[in-house]
């Protein structure tokens, strides 16, 4: 029998500050109603951030962990050169700033893609209601092994010698995560430019743009600007492991 304690108005959850950006970590987790108001308490009021705004910087000390409300952010490192490597982008639902946790400082740079709004997680306060709920600590760890697990991914992807191969497991994987948010996994709204794509997958921009085409000559996606719509779901799964394409990376399509 499900206690009362444990029964949630969805109105008023998605009212809640913990509802809309931390639902990932603590519903899931069976919380009680109690647990999920000192949750809340940790939580400090959104901020918004416009289009290029930064939410941290790479040497910032390390003060909390932010969660993308709506809007999207992406990460990175910039060497003395200037020159920049992307590391991932984050989309509503989703945690950064996990790359303090080792040294106390940022090692790398948030960036909103577009205007966002960022729910801020002071690390203090957190870790003591974390150490106070268990079922949020396991949740917590659960996360942060996601984005371990994202990163593995990420260099598996770079890896790849098909660039065609990269282009459709970043797009498949992009259509997961925005099925694991409950938004559509088929037109996806692509935040990112064709150069962050091509940055993030090691591939020339030329590259990138190409490839868009083919695959929409092949009848897997529409693409109209930042928007695509993917025609074959079946067909781009296939081609995230097919390695049947001359195309290389860095290579011409």
């Amino acid at each position: 029998m499900v206690s009362e304690a444990n029964i949630f108005d969805l109105n008023q959850l998605r009212r809640s500050c913990s509802s809309c950006a931390l639902g990932e970590l603590c519903l899931p987790a069976g919380i009680d109603r109690t647990d999920l108001d000192r949750l809340d308490t940790t939580v400090r009021d959104k901020r918004t951030l416009d289009r290029g705004g930064t939410l941290y910087r790479d040497g910032d000390p390390f003060e909390a962990l932010y969660v993308v409300r709506s809007g999207s952010l992406k990460t990175f490192v910039q060497d003395e050169s200037g020159d920049v490597q992307i590391l991932g982008f984050h989309l509503p639902g989703e945690i950064v700033g996990f790359d303090a946790l080792a040294l106390n400082r940022h090692v790398s740079q948030a960036e909103a893609l577009e205007r966002s709004s960022i729910c801020e997680l002071p690390y203090g306060r957190m870790q003591q209601v974390v150490s106070e709920v268990p079922a949020l600590q396991r949740q917590l760890m659960r996360v942060i092994s996601r984005e371990v697990i994202e990163e593995h991914r990420h260099l598996v992807m770079m890896g790849r010698q098909q660039a065609q191969e990269q282009l459709a497991i970043f797009l498949k994987s992009l259509a997961d995560r925005y099925q694991r948010l409950q938004r559509d996994g088929i037109a996806l709204s692509l935040p990112m430019s064709r150069y962050d794509i091509a940055n993030y997958l090691g591939l020339a921009v030329e590259t990138v743009s190409r490839l868009f085409s083919r695959l929409e000559e092949m009848g897997v996606l529409e693409v109209n600007r930042k928007s695509v719509r993917i025609l074959r779901s079946d067909l781009l799964a296939s081609l995230c492991h097919s390695g049947t394409t001359s195309t290389k990376r860095h290579g011409a399509g």
